[in-house]
Formats: structure tokens, sequence, C-alpha cells
């Protein structure tokens, strides 16, 4: 594993926690699906300050085209996010009788699912 990856997961992994977290407190408010959405974009925005600031290189484009880049990116990353965790949520976990935390489980490994395809689109078209 280069270095480069191994920032870029832990500044994910950072992000991830601030949209776990975020999700949880929002489930309080909202139904899973949005609070699903919502907390994506919170991790989002961490993901995308951290991303910028200690992992790729500057590329020569303004910080906004970069954030909309990045949103780009993470407009894929979003559906591949809900339809594991809503899922795995709705579907997968109660058929296998999974029912304890079956939203904290499909939410964390739907948030980690997109790991490689991020990695290389923020490489090659956000900050390439």
């Amino acid at each position: 594993m280069n270095v480069e990856f191994a920032r870029f997961a832990l500044a994910g992994g950072l992000a991830a926690a601030v949209n776990i977290l975020s999700r949880w407190l929002l489930s309080s408010f909202v139904r899973f699906e949005i609070a699903v959405v919502i907390a994506y974009l919170i991790g989002m925005i961490t993901a995308f300050i951290l991303t910028r600031q200690f992992v790729f290189e500057r590329s020569d484009r303004h910080v906004r085209s970069e954030a909309t880049r990045f949103a780009l990116v993470n407009l894929v990353a979003l559906a591949q996010v809900w339809i594991v965790s809503v899922g795995l949520a709705e579907w997968v976990l109660p058929w296998l009788g999974i029912v304890w935390q079956k939203d904290l489980m499909a939410h964390a490994i739907g948030v980690i699912s997109p790991i490689a395809t991020s990695y290389f689109g923020h490489k090659k078209f956000t900050f390439g």
C-alpha cells in the first residue's frame, strides 16, 4: 500500500466517523434513509477538507473547481453508500436474522464500500 492511499484511508476514516456519528444523531429526528444522505453530505465536506489538505498534491484548479469535482465523484459514491446501507439494513441483515444495531452495521459497511473507486476518482479527476 502506498503512503498516499494510506493518507486517503486515514482521512476517509475520520470523515466516515463524522458521517456515522452524524447519521446516528440525525436518526433521532429523521428516517434512516434520509439521515444516511444528510450524514453523507456532512462527511463529504469533512473528507474534502482533509483530502485536499493532507492527501493529494494541489491541482492547478481553483478550490471551487476541485470542490465541484469532489462532489461529482462523491455523488457516485453516495449512490453506492445508499444502496449498500439501505439494502443491508432493510433486507440482507433482517434476512440473516441480524436485528441488533442493524442500522449501524449497515451504514458502517456502506460508508466503507466506495474506498477504492473514490480514491481513484479523486486522484485522477478531482486533484489530478
